[in-house]
């Protein structure tokens, strides 16, 4: 097995799709071979790390076939280390590669005072974070059909966003998780819809997918949080089934505005820390973290 650095192409970036999807299976997460759409933004998005963060993203490649066999992208932003995938082939684990993908993504983050991964329920994952020095907070998620009819109206504005917030996003970030994304808001707002708040309460925004899925959320209160996934969820289309993950226990807010709207709450993974405790009020990415 031999690991190389990420290449910004898009075999590359393929190649990151393809294993990730073999290693956790198709879903919202990582779509099936016949949704281009969302294919092609999962390529966009490990080609967007493959160039801000080139000593962290990682291929592995079987030495005989040449085929990839595994994948590790990580960023590392103002002082905040996060791991944005990390897949293995199965018929490739057990053989050591999944250990070599993280140790050398994990270099990368050296020197970094804080650290997140959103973890998948794999108990072997699970433990491999752990003994690289993270706790694990146990993770839920909040999906179903959004009754509209049971949501009150946001109890105050919330805006369209744009380009023009990235300073007011950072600052909240910074506030929130101790590191701003930067970079990371050319890639998202290309992506996803952005909803921010910006009054004398405070400030806070939402990236929020049209499928239904939101990406991130940041805001300095829980009220202004509150507001902020109030609106995403009636913003979405009838019929549109929501999808919020990576929410520990610390984000009961998000649970009430989710039960309120009948959304469904399961167990869903890990949301991993180390040198923080879980920031709140915040939805992480589980890409840009």
């Amino acid at each position: 097995m031999l690991l190389r650095p990420l290449r910004d192409d898009e075999e590359d970036a393929e190649a990151v799709r393809v294993v990730s999807a073999a290693a956790l299976g198709p879903s919202r997460v990582f779509p099936a071979p016949d949704d281009p759409v969302r294919a092609a933004r999962h390529r966009e998005r490990h080609r967007h790390l493959a160039r801000t963060d080139p000593g962290g993203c990682w291929l592995a490649v079987d030495e005989t076939s040449g085929m990839p066999v595994g994948a590790a992208l990580s960023l590392r932003r103002e002082g905040t280390w996060g791991l944005s995938t990390f897949a293995v082939l199965p018929e490739a684990q057990g053989r050591g590669v999944g250990r070599e993908l993280l140790a050398a993504a994990m270099l990368y983050g050296r020197g970094c005072l804080r650290g997140m991964i959103c973890g998948s329920r794999d108990p072997r994952a699970a433990a491999t974070y752990r003994q690289a020095g993270f706790a694990l907070h146990p993770a839920m998620r909040l999906s179903g059909r959004v009754d509209k009819s049971r949501l009150p109206a946001p109890d105050g504005a919330v805006h369209e966003g744009s380009a023009k917030h990235r300073d007011l996003m950072d600052s909240v970030a910074r506030r929130t998780r101790g590191g701003a994304h930067g970079p990371d808001h050319d890639q998202l707002l290309r992506d996803y819809a952005l909803l921010v708040v910006d009054d004398l309460a405070g400030s806070g925004y939402c990236y929020l997918h049209p499928g239904g899925s939101v990406e991130l959320l940041a805001a300095t209160s829980r009220r202004l949080a509150t507001r902020l996934l109030t609106a995403a969820l009636l913003s979405l289309p009838d019929g549109t089934e929501a999808d919020v993950p990576n929410l520990t226990a610390d984000q009961q807010w998000a649970l009430d505005v989710g039960i309120t709207a009948g959304l469904d709450i399961t167990n869903a993974g890990y949301v991993c820390l180390r040198g923080m405790r879980p920031p709140t009020p915040y939805v992480p990415s589980a890409a840009f973290l």
